[in-house]
């Protein structure tokens, strides 16, 4: 049974029992009975805070592969991390990617995200041995409940075309290799169309507070959709946060394990690394108390049977504020009976 009905049903059954003690101070009951109904609602569960991160615009560094496998091209992934401090509901997210230039918006056929946890967890522990680390990495598997595809109607997603012509300086799609083979330097500049992909999860994604990875996969007809990577470190008006990781990616040849873009593929000394463009838009879910149900029948002995459950410091100001305008009017009332 709900827990709120439980509650308003003892004290509807609670200032029944008061009528017969105290005949004269039925307006009291019934501005008490009101008062705790108003003290239970202030204790019930409510959203919290909007959420919002971003790594900001593409920095034109480099573009990497992340589409599903298609004739001649095995499915690679790219993933970047993102922490939540509570429990958060995503409902929205934006990513940023390069495509051939000249190719209609309407090319991009299909969107589909998988989010992550931070190896070792959902992982093989220890791991494979055939990439050089997986410290610090996205898990082996997706979490299942936290996957959107738009064929399957779970997400919908908008395209628009942010630049015509942009150039990035390199790109990571075929060499993706297990170690020591792994260092490849990436496959030189490239050149095209920046798209950014609006991505409305139906339904929103929840997850609680922990460090994540969010992958997303674009389906392009007769091209390949280039993931464009963000400034890193994140600076405003990007979302900043302690311990971001650099972006990593896979192929279908390499899974489970991941490779890091910048340390494992293009090395080079000192090493650079990356973010990818994305943002994520939700809400936070607030933890607030929440009223408690009393055992029916109810007893008046000793007081019993009149609680109203679990009402947060915060809106006792509140009740007191209500109560005492009432025993007032009832005094007076009485008074002049």
């Amino acid at each position: 049974m709900n827990r709120l009905r439980m509650t308003t049903r003892s004290l509807t059954v609670c200032t029944s029992a008061m009528q017969p003690l105290v005949p004269a101070g039925r307006l009291l009951v019934s501005l008490i009975a009101a008062t705790v109904t108003a003290a239970v609602w202030l204790a019930t569960p409510a959203w919290a805070d909007p959420f919002f991160f971003s790594t900001d615009t593409p920095d034109g560094l480099i573009g990497t592969l992340s589409q599903p496998a298609s004739t001649g091209s095995l499915e690679t992934e790219t993933a970047d991390d993102f922490i939540l401090a509570e429990t958060t509901s995503i409902a929205q997210a934006t990513i940023t990617g390069l495509i051939p230039s000249g190719t209609p918006l309407a090319d991009i056929s299909n969107v589909e995200v998988e989010v992550y946890h931070v190896f070792p967890k959902d992982s093989d522990d220890p791991p494979s041995g055939n990439v050089p680390a997986r410290a610090n990495s996205p898990a082996d598997v997706e979490i299942d409940t936290a996957t959107r595809d738009g064929s399957l109607g779970t997400l919908t997603f908008s395209t628009s075309l942010l630049d015509e012509s942009f150039s990035i300086l390199n790109t990571v799609a075929d060499g993706i290799n297990p170690a020591p083979d792994n260092v490849t330097l990436g496959e030189g500049p490239a050149s095209g169309e920046v798209v950014q992909i609006t991505i409305t999860f139906t339904p929103p994604i929840v997850l609680p507070a922990d460090h994540y990875f969010f992958r997303p996969e674009v389906q392009v007809a007769d091209g390949d959709f280039l993931f464009l990577s963000a400034p890193k470190p994140i600076a405003a008006p990007g979302t900043p946060f302690t311990g971001d990781l650099q972006a990593w990616i896979r192929n279908s040849d390499l899974k489970p394990d991941w490779l890091r873009i910048g340390t494992d593929i293009i090395g080079g000394s000192p090493v650079q690394t990356f973010n990818m463009s994305l943002s994520l838009t939700g809400e936070t879910v607030a933890q607030a108390a929440t009223p408690t149900a009393t055992p029916d029948p109810p007893s008046n002995n000793d007081g019993g049977g009149c609680s109203i459950g679990a009402v947060s410091s915060a809106n006792r100001g509140t009740l007191w504020l209500l109560l005492v305008p009432a025993a007032v009017l009832w005094w007076t009332r009485r008074r002049r009976g």
